[in-house]
């Protein structure tokens, strides 16, 4: 999945780390957080490994401090006493922060979107919770796995469901998937949904927990959400005696390919063999201010884009290429066909719709003096609507077929549709609630509105039945790129890039709470009299 978001740096995390927490300036965020050389502390150290999961200093510190929020538990102290509260407005009437220079211009117009580093929440989290969650995110990010092959990041997850009491079934589906199983009581039942899989990217992040496998990388933060995930259960389960119900977690590989979800509900039957839940919930990182939520506005349009994926085969007659009289090129076939689908989005579409096409692949022989007999396309078509979606797959097929003929192509090319999504429309009442506790927790000022994306995942599958289902984005962009952005440096890597890195400092606790504070919404409340008498 990709967000595409406010300009920010080259590293979310160059302003801290996951470790020891950095000194404080008298506004707030780290003393370095605006110094062009800053750089995950330790770093450079060669006493330290490349995931800190082994070092007494790799949680937060101050998690254990009541005095601590969320967002601050693992900084070295929270904002000075008289910052101003999110959302707080100046004396002349404007948004707190609307003139401040570190609010990119993509959020200026945020009446409340207050600096990252201003976070606050009630309650803060526990530090064996930060701890376990942060050691885990260290070790997924160094350890990354490509969509159906996740058995380690599976193994990792249902490890540490197991410890935390539930009852966990692995396979499900047919793939990697796994459902930990969370019973207390007669009650709703919530679903938290976490993705597996990384990308196919070469990290170039610098930083010390970077991937050790070449070539793969954690490159659209589903590190961040099992890590999330993991501490949102651990809360919950710490605080049976507070609610009844059932949680179920679910581990879900193939996102990237958008084919996970599906595989899930029809293939591992998820609804038939763990029940029907009552909601489901999930949130993705994205380039938004770290210790952030944005959420769909009621009304607005959908979320997330509706998407298909297509693999096209275009045929040729190989040769030698110092007789291309004799042959049928397939890579100027596949030229022409890549730039003649570049229009296919205006063509098939109304200016006011928003769809596109994108060609993220082609593939064609080997060697330079060797005119291959077949070239591959990878095409992604992605809008708002099923017909705008049908339209423009109809058209990119038009026009496969049409270069292909026009090339005198031997035989006709294959066009397959290998995955569909549907749009991504959160239930309006569902998210109601989630929005509301998240504001509860945060304030209303670090809860924001983010319209419709042409970015696409496969979670709108888990809306199936009419099952109500809340998705929203967690910020993971630290105040120092921010500031850095805003200043007009370079843009921040967006997901999917190889410099994306979350500044786990202040998002990992956010999204803990944030997910916790949601499944609360659900699933009912025991009573004080029923505390303690069961579980």
């Amino acid at each position: 999945m990709v967000v595409t978001a406010a300009r920010a740096t080259r590293s979310a995390d160059d302003d801290g780390h996951t470790g020891g927490a950095a000194p404080t300036r008298a506004d707030g965020p780290p003393a370095h957080a605006d110094r062009e050389d800053a750089s995950p502390a330790h770093a450079d150290r060669a006493d330290v490994p490349a995931a800190h999961a082994d070092r007494p200093d790799t949680s937060p510190a101050h998690a254990d401090r009541p005095d601590v929020s969320p967002a601050y538990a693992n900084r070295d102290g929270a904002p000075p006493a008289d910052s101003p509260r999110p959302g707080a407005a100046r004396s002349d009437g404007a948004p707190a922060y609307a003139d401040r220079p570190d609010v990119p211009p993509a959020y200026a117009d945020q009446a409340d979107a207050a600096p990252p580093h201003t976070t606050r929440a009630d309650d803060p989290l526990p530090r064996p919770v930060l701890r376990s969650a942060v050691e885990l995110y260290l070790d997924l990010h160094a350890h990354p796995e490509l969509s159906g092959h996740e058995h380690r990041t599976a193994g990792r997850l249902a490890a540490r469901l197991t410890e935390l009491g539930c009852t966990v079934t692995r396979s499900v589906g047919g793939g990697h998937g796994i459902v930990g199983v969370l019973d207390n009581g007669p009650g709703p039942v919530v679903l938290l949904r976490t993705e597996l899989d990384a990308l196919p990217v070469t990290e170039a992040t610098g930083l010390a927990y970077a991937s050790t496998v070449p070539g793969v990388m954690h490159a659209c933060g589903h590190d961040l959400h099992i890590a999330a995930v993991t501490g949102a259960v651990a809360l919950l389960a710490a605080s049976r005696d507070t609610w009844r119900g059932t949680l179920l977690v679910v581990g879900q590989p193939e996102e990237e390919t958008l084919n996970g979800a599906r595989s899930l509900l029809e293939e591992g039957r998820l609804y038939e063999r763990f029940g029907v839940p009552d909601a489901v919930l999930a949130q993705h990182a994205a380039p938004l201010p770290a210790g952030t939520l944005a959420h769909a506005p009621a009304g607005g349009p959908p979320l997330m884009a509706g998407s298909v994926a297509v693999e096209a085969v275009l045929h040729g007659r190989g040769g030698h290429a110092a007789t291309p009289h004799l042959n049928v090129d397939p890579v100027l076939m596949a030229a022409a066909t890549v730039l003649r689908l570049r229009t296919a989005a205006a063509e098939a579409t109304a200016p006011a719709e928003q769809a596109v096409l994108t060609v993220g692949s082609v593939r064609a022989g080997e060697r330079g003096n060797v005119t291959p007999d077949h070239a591959e396309l990878s095409l992604t078509v992605r809008a708002f609507t099923q017909d705008a979606l049908d339209r423009l797959t109809t058209a990119a097929e038009r026009v496969v077929r049409a270069e292909a003929a026009a090339s005198g192509a031997p035989r006709a090319p294959g066009f397959t549709v290998t995955a569909r999504s549907p749009a991504l429309v959160p239930d309006p009442e569902l998210t109601a609630r989630v929005r509301g506790a998240h504001e509860r927790l945060l304030g209303p000022g670090r809860v924001l509105d983010l319209s419709g994306s042409s970015a696409t995942e496969d979670f709108p599958h888990f809306a199936a039945g009419g099952v109500p289902v809340a998705y929203w984005m967690l910020g993971t962009t630290g105040p120092g790129p921010w500031r850095t952005a805003r200043a007009g440096g370079d843009p921040v890597p967006p997901n999917h890039a190889p410099g994306f890195a979350p500044d786990v400092r202040a998002a990992l606790p956010v999204g803990i709470a944030a997910l916790a504070a949601a499944a609360r919404q659900v699933l009912a409340p025991r009573s004080a009299e029923g505390r303690g008498t069961d579980s």
